[in-house]
Order: C-alpha cells, then sequence, then structure tokens
C-alpha cells in the first residue's frame, strides 16, 4: 500500500506537538481535500486517512461498479469492464476502492499543499499559544532572559516561546542579565503583526499580590483576603488584607514569624517596603492604619467631600509624607479619600513620651524589638496597653511584661 510519511515531508509537523491529534487530522484533511477538488471538482467520493503516529496519508477513492456503458459520473462511478481490470471477481453494484497516488496531484499541488499545510499549522500554534497565556492572565510565569533592550527585555519560556518585560513594567532597580531567570506577572496578551505578544509586568499590583499567595499559605487557602493593593514600585507598597477567621491575625501571617515570610518578596521587589494593614471599613481607622509608619496625634473627617486633616507631633510628619511623598500618596490611593498632613504643636506641649531605646540599659534589646514590631516604640504607647493585651499580641511572658510596665511608670513617675 502506496503512502506518503508526513513527517519527512512536512517539517512542520515536528512542531506541532502541542496540538491535539483530532484538530491536526482535521487540518491534514482539509489541505488535501482542496486537492483533490481542484483535480477532481468534488471530494464526495473520497477519503482522507490519517495516521499521525507514523505520518503516513492514505486518500481512498471510492465509486459504485454500473454496466458499461451507464456511467454518468466518473466521480462516483466506474465500468464494469474498468473494474475487473482492478479485481477480477468484482460484480456490478458494488463499490471499489482505489488508492490515489499523491504524487498523481502533480509537483505543483504538492508544494502548495505544503505551504497550506504549514500556514495552518503555524496559525494553530500561534492560537494555542494566545489561549494558553490569556489564561494565565494575572499568574506568575518564569523566563530566561534572551535578549536585553533599551526599553524591552525578551525572556523565553520552558517551550521557547517568547515574553516580553517592557522597560516600564519594570522595578526602576531591576537589572538583568542574559540566562538570568525572572518572575513576573502576565499583564496583557494580544496579537501584534499577526504574531502573539505576551506582556508581562513586575510592577502591576497583582505581581505582589500572587507573591503574597504563593508565600502564605492562608491567603491561598481563602482564610485571608487582599482588600487592596497600591504600589509605588522599587519604593514602599501597601497592602490591606482581612482575616475571615477570627483566631487568625492577618498582619501577623503575612508578615511570619521575624519577618520570614515577607522577607522573600521584599527581596524580589529590589527592597520594597511593604507595609500590611488591617483593612477595617471604619475610614479613620483606615487612614490612620494607611499612613503607617507615623503614628497620629488626632484626625479631622469630610465624609462628604472624602477628605482628611491629620494631625501629628513635628517628628512624625516626615514619617507620615514619606520619602518624595510615596508614604501619603499610597494612603491616599489605599483610601480614596485626600488626605492633608499637619503639625500638632499643642499635642507635642501637653503630652511628655520617651523612645523605649533609651531604655536600652534596663530593657534587653530583643524585648525591646518585639515591643517595636507590635507598634509599640514609646514608653506611653507600651503603657496604654494592659499587661494581658501586652502578653496576647507579643511573644513576651507575662513576668517580663509587668517588668517592662513597671521599670517605664517609675520614669514617668519622677516627672
Amino acid at each position: 500500500m502506496a503512502s506518503i510519511n508526513l513527517i519527512e515531508s512536512f517539517t512542520e509537523f515536528k512542531e506541532a506537538e502541542n496540538i491535539d491529534r483530532p484538530t491536526l487530522m482535521k487540518v491534514l484533511e482539509d489541505v488535501f481535500k482542496t486537492l483533490l477538488r481542484k483535480k477532481y471538482g468534488s471530494d464526495e467520493n473520497f477519503d482522507v486517512i490519517v495516521n499521525t503516529e507514523k505520518g503516513d496519508l492514505e486518500i481512498l477513492r471510492r465509486r459504485t461498479i454500473v454496466a458499461d456503458g451507464e456511467v454518468e459520473d466518473d466521480n462516483a462511478q466506474i465500468a464494469y469492464s474498468e473494474a475487473i481490470k482492478v479485481e477480477p471477481d468484482y460484480q456490478v453494484g458494488e463499490d471499489l476502492y482505489e488508492e490515489v497516488e499523491i504524487m498523481d496531484f502533480g509537483r505543483r499541488a504538492i508544494l502548495a499543499a505544503k505551504q497550506t499545510l504549514s500556514a495552518r499549522i503555524g496559525d494553530l500554534k500561534k492560537n494555542i499559544l494566545v489561549k494558553k497565556y490569556a489564561d494565565k492572565a494575572g499568574e506568575i510565569v518564569n523566563g530566561e532572559v534572551y535578549q536585553v533592550w533599551k526599553k524591552e527585555v525578551l525572556l523565553l519560556d520552558d517551550e521557547g516561546n517568547e515574553l516580553i518585560l517592557p522597560k516600564s513594567e519594570q522595578i526602576p532597580t531591576d537589572y538583568f542579565k542574559k540566562g538570568e531567570n525572572v518572575r513576573a506577572v502576565v499583564k496583557k496578551v494580544e496579537m501584534k503583526n499577526n504574531a502573539p505578544l505576551i506582556i508581562l509586568s513586575r510592577t502591576h499590583p497583582s505581581f505582589l499580590a500572587k507573591l503574597l499567595e504563593i508565600e502564605v499559605p492562608e491567603i491561598f487557602d481563602g482564610l485571608i483576603v487582599i482588600k487592596k493593593i497600591v504600589r509605588e514600585p522599587g519604593e514602599r507598597a501597601k497592602v490591606a488584607v482581612e482575616s475571615y477567621d477570627d483566631r487568625i491575625d492577618p498582619v501577623g501571617a503575612c508578615v511570619g514569624m521575624k519577618g520570614s515570610r515577607i522577607h522573600g518578596i521584599v527581596r524580589e521587589l529590589r527592597n520594597e517596603n511593604i507595609d500590611i494593614i488591617n483593612y477595617t471599613a471604619n475610614i479613620q481607622l483606615l487612614i490612620q492604619r494607611s499612613l503607617t509608619p507615623a503614628k497620629i496625634s488626632r484626625m479631622d473627617m469630610d465624609n462628604e467631600n472624602k477628605y482628611a486633616s491629620v494631625y501629628l507631633k513635628p517628628d512624625q510628619v516626615s514619617l507620615a509624607i514619606g520619602k518624595k511623598g510615596v508614604n501619603i500618596k499610597l494612603a491616599c490611593e489605599l483610601t480614596g479619600y485626600e488626605i492633608d498632613v499637619f503639625r500638632d504643636e499643642e499635642q507635642e506641649q501637653t503630652e511628655f513620651d520617651i523612645d523605649l531605646e533609651e531604655f536600652s540599659d534596663e530593657i534587653e534589646e530583643w524585648i525591646i524589638d518585639e515591643l517595636k514590631r507590635i507598634g509599640c516604640d514609646t514608653a506611653r504607647s507600651v503603657l496604654e496597653l494592659t499587661a494581658d493585651e501586652l502578653v496576647r499580641r507579643s511573644d513576651l511572658e507575662e513576668e517580663t511584661v509587668q517588668e517592662v510596665r513597671r521599670i517605664l511608670q517609675e520614669e514617668f513617675d519622677k516627672e
């Protein structure tokens, strides 16, 4: 039985592994049925049989045997005298199957078929690639740096597909070398000049969201939900999180023991400062938390115009504004309010406080660090919390907490 080895004849087949077999067979069938229509005027009485495992293809022509002189359609019928030349046992009324030799179509027709097949397989591969990455929109992918240009970086995935990381989607301090592995999120997929264009991003909030999902199992499991993320890439990010389980502290879970969970993300984002904030529907409290690390003295709200005047001690104003105004800008984006900060001179005069570092000769450094971790960096901020609350929020023993409170209170009693 004559056959044609498609794997040898059409090299594009070798690159078509990710196209499912039924689709591939349909494409081959369509290509050769087009050849049949051009040569015979119809493909109705032809069967194209494809074996994609071996690359074999057969074309069978099916005609009904009729008595001599009664042939009305050469494609559908064959005279009895012609049929018995193929096989002497044939009878009128039976079907005769003959194999059509591929070479009968002619060299030019076969070349045209090859070009059509190549184009169809190319289109299929493009569509599969577009669908694959469209389904991954918002997901993190890995790529190897293949080429670094001024305005973008070309990455290759595991299958050799091209991914583009534009300069505008890179963290300002990003620096890539050829062969380096890079993580980024799929931002969008589009067709440009009939070719798939897969755009990645390392600055989009979804990149930070996915990194948190990888590092924090509670987020992956849905116990903690990310309400909103705002970023100034490479500088600072603020993440509002909420727990659906009262037993889980969302901020503590995201940061991890001694910052174990957040440190890897900070490194990935080129030392971007990440503030994890406990989300609340109380907008006044949310504004207060969003201005972290600054401590607010008081606040005036205008909910109708979404405006807040925030008063802080003079030494806290610069913290609230942040480097290049980044902190207050992100706080505005996170809360949806326009925030202005003012020096609270009156508060400064009436309230005396002492930084915890001043007690380093009486309180061990690790205890001070633990108190700072829960937001207590002054003596008064520690004393404002009950002993039970300090024990619950920190890793300190009750005896240690009582001793710390005693030392701090004695200092105020001297005044």
